[in-house]
């Protein structure tokens, strides 16, 4: 069973930046809700649990059950703006969610048992993560917050691509529907490249250079 993630909210009656700076000030933060074949909603969160919520990983990614005064309804965040420099967030969009419908969304990728495999191990390698997440395609249900990627055997020379990805049912990957260009890697695991030193060997050239040029000289005053 999914894990049900809730976030509370409140409608807002009054719109524009001078109500969006009062509420921000009074630590709010203004939101609205749209999409479904529904009129556009103006909510607001409380700041402080809000931005405790979107410390989370799924708070980007999940589906939400947002509940606005006793209306529950799946949202998917859109839309995120935060302060430059302050740690506040300042206005978000949430995109209401038909059940019956396939939905494309960002979902993270987990690393796991990187540290157990021979890569790992093995002194001069390095293993590099080219992709951290990757848009799937699938119905609301079906939807996982993460995808895992296993790399107990990953070893010197190994690359894995999106078509490895172990998927869900039902969940899949629009990109690789474009050709095979499109299947990016995700994990890669190399060779430290050692950079050779040629200062002592272009020293050691010029020298010989120098003694050779020097030679007829000398022979020369005898």
């Amino acid at each position: 069973m999914a894990t049900i993630h809730e976030i509370t909210a409140e409608r807002r009656a009054d719109q524009g930046k001078g109500a969006s700076r009062r509420l921000r000030r009074a630590g709010k933060v203004p939101a609205v809700v749209y999409g479904a074949g529904q009129a556009a909603e103006n909510i607001q969160f409380d700041h402080l649990k809000l931005s405790l919520a979107a410390r989370n990983d799924w708070f980007s990614s999940a589906i939400l059950d947002l509940l606005v005064e006793g209306n529950r309804q799946k949202v998917l965040l859109r839309d995120v703006q935060k302060h430059p420099v302050k740690p506040q967030l300042l206005h978000l969009d949430f995109l209401r969610i038909d059940e019956s419908k396939p939905i494309r969304v960002y979902v993270s990728i987990r690393f796991l048992n990187q540290e157990k495999s021979p890569a790992a191990k093995a002194s001069g390698v390095v293993i590099s993560h080219n992709q951290t997440q990757v848009e799937v395609s699938c119905l609301p249900n079906d939807l996982p917050e993460h995808i895992d990627l296993d790399l107990a055997e990953l070893k010197l020379g190994d690359v894995v691509h999106m078509s490895d990805l172990k998927l869900p049912p039902g969940v899949e990957i629009p990109e690789l529907k474009l050709g095979k260009e499109y299947d990016h890697t995700v994990v890669s695991a190399q060779a430290v490249r050692e950079e050779v030193e040629e200062a002592p060997a272009e020293a050691a050239a010029e020298g010989a250079a120098a003694e050779g040029a020097a030679a007829p000289a000398a022979g020369g005053a005898a």
